[in-house]
């Protein structure tokens, strides 16, 4: 109470986000029990009947539940493997930039398309890719290749959406990592440089070490939402012929539980998806922490 009382000012500053989460994060947590009842609007969600597990096990013996899952598991695991190093190692190459002026032309080129909608950047992407007036036949054919329609075949969509998601996020990602090797302390830099330490020695040896608590935390945290595609993007670049590849958890639930209203069908899947995650966050601190001595991790 005295530590409460004489740093009121910020308990009170504090009090805000207390209330936003409470509000907006944790007060709709008692909504999950649609999950485990057949929800109907007229009784809501005390008078609807609770049903138990029954719509857990449609889920796991849905005919579309192994194709959703791996789908699912596929797509992120592409940019777990190729989105998430991307904002990395763009960090590392514009901190070894010597002209600041060039540094900072090219950071705000690379953190435009972050502000772009999906809606937009789709529609870009589908142009991009078009056999006719896209900006890639005109490069393949430059070559002396044939234009291939992307959008068409359904063995490029996952590409499709790595390399997108990259395009967008890869300069708004790296702010954090710049701004970590921002702050390593340049007598390291000029002791390793009167050492006989090159610039790869000194990005291998001291940058990299430097900033890899902030890439475990952001992969801990990366993991967390390893079930849950970015429902804008794929949902605008979709279409029939890319469904077997492209549907998703998230896509599914926009057609089940909006389109068909099925509420408490899809909010097991919901629950389904914040368990995964949250094992997964579990389980890649409790890794982190063993492989760092507990010098990284959450908790």
């Amino acid at each position: 109470m005295k530590t409460i009382l004489k740093n009121r000012e910020l308990f009170a500053l504090y009090l805000f986000a207390f209330a936003f989460f409470l509000v907006f994060k944790y007060g709709p947590i008692y909504g999950v029990l649609i999950a485990f009842k057949d929800f109907r609007v007229i009784d809501g969600i005390w008078g609807s009947p609770w049903v138990g597990f029954k719509h857990f096990e449609a889920l796991f013996h849905s005919a579309d539940f192994y194709r959703l899952l791996s789908n699912t598991l596929l797509l992120n695991l592409y940019l777990l493997l190729f989105a998430f190093p991307a904002p990395i190692v763009l960090a590392l190459l514009l901190n070894e930039i010597r002209s600041r002026f060039f540094q900072r032309f090219v950071q705000m080129t690379m953190y435009l398309p972050h502000f772009v909608s999906w809606v937009i950047m789709s529609g870009l992407v589908i142009y991009f890719l078009s056999p006719t007036t896209g900006i890639v036949a005109e490069i393949v054919g430059w070559f002396g290749g044939k234009p291939v329609f992307y959008m068409g075949h359904k063995e490029y969509f996952r590409s499709i959406v790595v390399g997108s998601a990259i395009l967008k996020d890869i300069g708004w990602g790296s702010i954090i990592y710049f701004a970590a090797l921002s702050g390593i302390n340049p007598e390291l830099h000029e002791s390793a440089t009167m050492d006989g330490a090159n610039r790869w020695q000194r990005l291998f040896h001291i940058n990299i070490p430097s900033i890899m608590p902030t890439i475990a935390i952001m992969f801990i945290l990366s993991l967390g939402g390893f079930l849950s595609a970015n429902f804008e993007q794929i949902i605008n670049l979709l279409n029939p012929v890319t469904f077997d590849t492209g549907d998703v958890i998230d896509t599914y639930v926009y057609r089940v539980g909006l389109q068909q209203f099925q509420y408490s069908y899809t909010a097991a899947i919901g629950l389904f998806k914040s368990l995964v995650g949250l094992l997964l966050i579990l389980g890649a601190n409790f890794t982190v922490r063993r492989l760092s001595k507990g010098e990284s991790g959450l908790w």
